[in-house]
C-alpha cells in the first residue's frame, strides 16, 4: 500500500497486533499521495497539496522541505515487526523474512513519487473545471470531455 492509504487505515495495524493475526504490509513510502497527484495532474491541478511538505515561507506554496514522516516507526509504535528495505534484493530479502515471522509484519522501501504505479487502463470519471486561467486546467477539461464521450456503462439500473 502507499504511505497515504496507509495513513487511512493504521488503526487496523492495532487490531493485527491485539489478535495477533499474520498479515504483512508492503508499504510503498513515496512521501505523498502520488496516485491522487497523478490523478489531480491529469484534472489541471498540478498535483495540489499531494506531497508530505513544509509550507515555503518565500512562496507561500506547500514546496518546502520533505516533513519528517516516519510511517515505518508508527508502525513499530503500534507493536508492528517493521523491515526496512532500500533495494529491491533487501525488498525481497524483507518479504521472505517476513513469511516466517509470527505476527504483522510492515516492510517499508522508499520510492520515486514520480514513477507511476504501472497502468491500470481504467478512467476515473472526475470531473475538470470548465472555467480556468490555468492552461493546464484548459487542457484536462479538453481531455475529459474527450474521454467522457468515450466513457462505456458497465452496469445498467434494473428497468
Amino acid at each position: 500500500m502507499g504511505d497515504g492509504s496507509y495513513l487511512m487505515m493504521a488503526q487496523e495495524l492495532v487490531t493485527a497486533v491485539q489478535e495477533g493475526i499474520k498479515v504483512i504490509v508492503v508499504l510503498v513510502d513515496n512521501h505523498g499521495f502520488a496516485s491522487i497527484g497523478g490523478l489531480s495532474q491529469t484534472v489541471g491541478a498540478e498535483r495540489f497539496g499531494t506531497q508530505y511538505r513544509y509550507r515555503n515561507a518565500r512562496s507561500g506554496r506547500l514546496d518546502g522541505d520533505y516533513l519528517p514522516v516516519d510511517l515505518a516507526a508508527n508502525a513499530e509504535s503500534l507493536g508492528v515487526r517493521v523491515l526496512r528495505a532500500q533495494t529491491i534484493a533487501e525488498l525481497r530479502a524483507a518479504l521472505s523474512q517476513a513469511a516466517g515471522e509470527p505476527g504483522p509484519v510492515l516492510v517499508r522501501i522508499e520510492t520515486d513519487p514520480l514513477v507511476p504505479a504501472p497502468a491500470s487502463e481504467a478512467w476515473w470519471d472526475v470531473p475538470v473545471a470548465e472555467v480556468a486561467d490555468l492552461d493546464p486546467t484548459r487542457q484536462a477539461r479538453k481531455d475529459y470531455q474527450a474521454a467522457k464521450q468515450r466513457q462505456q456503462t458497465y452496469l445498467r439500473p434494473p428497468p
